[in-house]
């Protein structure tokens, strides 16, 4: 088995030879010391026989290695891979279990695009692992493609609280320390996994028909009243356009240090202490990581290079959003961004737009742009019931640009296909999309 590049976005992360079903991280963290003890139990199936098999994980020192409950012919850790060669073989399709202890003082990754990953806050920790940041705090598979459902133990300093993704499933405290264990049954990619660690106090936002809550610090309770007062009719809003909201429960979690964008993990969102001023300055941000739930999270890209089917579709949402709360229509708002869009370099390829370029606003504008043109051309019911169909026909699944052009094909024909492509392979900024009227 060949481990290593399997997504030309991220050459360094991802492993071939084997799938992973379930992740089950048993993590103690001192949070005076930075100090991480985890054992990482991973159930997966083998794609192909393998003799030998790697992981991601990144600083962190590994002492033992099993699979099966048996130990490994040899392992060890070079660059950011876990290297493992098995006692014996795995057959293709057999399912088997890998047991990882390590530990060690977690810290982001370096990438091109910044540190990602664990990170400590100023009294706390975050977790952002977008694109690759996984390996910071736990041996993994980590691609996009690669979705596994999970169970999340930490173990920490009681003062603090604990939130991952999923339901919180148990919590004990003993002496000075507390257990927070959360399980998430749903499929998650690795970028998606998360833990935030800090003193937090949590606020019920609503409870049906999807339970909304809030982990922030008290000092900021009275301005994240007014900034996320609207989430609720904001998740009615998405309901009805994109269907039935594809987890549990929502979590809004705001730190108390500012952060320079937000950042979406599956079931909830991570805002800094910037992003509450008591204004709704950036409500439209609440909306994008909101919108993330369905676009990125439930349906996620099966390469990096679909980038603009996860923040294409929630910068849309934006512009839903502002029509829905009386604001500029999507119109408007198209327009505005088509003449910012038109006075820049028309260099790059939505479906395609290069790692370098993978998170330029650029792509989150076009993308946008490309399902206003579409939604004018096919009419606001078609396009809903397209965008519906699309969530619901790939939920909890991976997707690619050309299975959405596929269903946009089979559903509003080849009309509404050819302007979609223009949009996505063709570099030239097509014709602004913008026409008078609101979405009916």
């Amino acid at each position: 088995m060949k481990s290593g590049q399997t997504d030309r976005y991220v050459p360094g992360s991802g492993n071939s030879g084997y799938s992973t079903r379930h992740y089950d991280l048993v993590l103690t963290y001192r949070m005076g010391s930075n100090r991480l003890e985890g054992v990482a139990h991973i159930d997966a199936v083998a794609t192909e026989q393998i003799d030998r098999l790697s992981l991601d994980l990144a600083g962190l020192k590994v002492s033992k290695v099993q699979v099966d409950g048996h130990r490994v012919a040899k392992f060890g850790v070079r660059g950011h891979k876990l290297q493992i060669r098995l006692a014996r073989p795995i057959a293709r399709g057999d399912r088997f279990g890998i047991d990882v202890t390590y530990s060690g003082n977690p810290r982001p990754v370096r990438s091109r695009w910044g540190d990602v990953g664990w990170e400590e806050l100023t009294e706390g920790v975050i977790v952002a692992g977008q694109p690759n940041g996984a390996a910071s705090w736990f041996p993994c598979n980590d691609h996009p493609s690669d979705k596994a459902s999970y169970r999340i133990s930490v173990t920490t300093d009681s003062p603090y609280m604990v939130i991952s993704n999923g339901s919180l499933a148990d919590r004990r405290s003993r002496a000075s320390m507390t257990t927070w264990v959360f399980v998430h049954p749903q499929p998650m990619a690795t970028y998606l996994a998360t833990v935030q660690i800090g003193r937090y106090e949590m606020v019920e936002i609503a409870t049906k028909p999807v339970r909304q809550r809030a982990a922030l610090p008290h000092s900021l309770k009275a301005g994240f009243a007014t900034d996320f007062g609207r989430q609720t009719r904001m998740m009615a809003c998405f309901t009805e356009l994109f269907g039935r909201y594809p987890f549990d429960a929502y979590t809004v979690v705001v730190v108390d240090d500012p952060l320079e964008i937000p950042l979406e993990a599956q079931g909830l969102s991570i805002f800094g202490s910037n992003h509450v001023d008591g204004i709704r300055t950036h409500e439209r941000l609440v909306a994008h990581e909101l919108a993330h739930q369905w676009f990125g999270n439930s349906l996620t890209v099966a390469a990096w290079q679909h980038i603009w089917l996860n923040e294409g579709f929630a910068c849309y949402a934006e512009w839903l959003w502002s029509e829905e709360a009386g604001g500029p229509p999507a119109d408007r708002l198209a327009d505005r961004y088509w003449r910012r869009l038109a006075d820049l370099p028309q260099d790059i390829v939505l479906a395609d737009p290069g790692p370098e370029l993978m998170f330029d606003d650029r792509v989150y504008k076009r993308g946008a742009l490309a399902l206003h043109a579409l939604r004018r051309e096919t009419g606001d019911d078609d396009f809903f019931d397209l965008i519906r169909g699309w969530a619901k026909a790939n939920r909890h699944a991976t997707v690619t640009t050309a299975m959405f052009v596929d269903q946009v094909t089979a559903e509003c024909g080849a009309a509404a296909a050819k302007l979609l492509k223009a949009w996505l392979f063709e570099r030239e900024l097509p014709r602004s999309p913008a026409k008078s009227g609101r979405r009916k």
